[in-house]
């Protein structure tokens, strides 16, 4: 799911990354079962991916630097999930998550998939700038 936010946030205009952040994960928990709606894991997911979209998509526009993006928007994601955990979770019955879990524990988790996205999303942003550089100076 996480992918094709970022690819997202790179590509199109930052609300409509925003917008995929907000759908990927309740499509596919609706589609596939995973992530659960009960506990609340795809509601968590929704505003982390979200958050990944915005920033992302900002530090992007503001730098055009690929990895300092993409960095930055999947710590913001991180922190994001940690404040939904902290407070929501409680709500529902569930222990409080330590606002810092996901940066740590979560993070370490989370590396075999970090690892994937560094090595799958900026290639894929570099050939599509590239692709599109060379359309603009062939003149089409």
């Amino acid at each position: 799911m996480h992918i094709p936010v970022f690819l997202a946030a790179f590509t199109t205009v930052p609300w409509v990354a925003v917008l995929v952040g907000l759908t990927v994960p309740l499509l596919s928990s609706l589609l596939t079962g995973m992530p659960p709606l009960s506990p609340p894991v795809a509601q968590g997911m929704v505003f982390e991916l979200a958050c990944y979209a915005l920033v992302t998509a900002l530090v992007y526009r503001s730098t055009r630097r690929i990895y300092l993006s993409w960095a930055a928007g999947a710590i913001a994601g991180r922190l994001v999930l940690g404040l939904f955990g902290a407070a929501v979770l409680p709500l529902f019955g569930f222990a409080s998550v330590p606002l810092f879990y996901p940066l740590t524990a979560g993070l370490v988790s989370g590396l075999p998939g970090l690892a994937v996205q560094a090595v799958l999303v900026p290639p894929i942003i570099y050939a599509v700038e590239r692709m599109s550089n060379r359309k603009a100076t062939s003149g089409r």
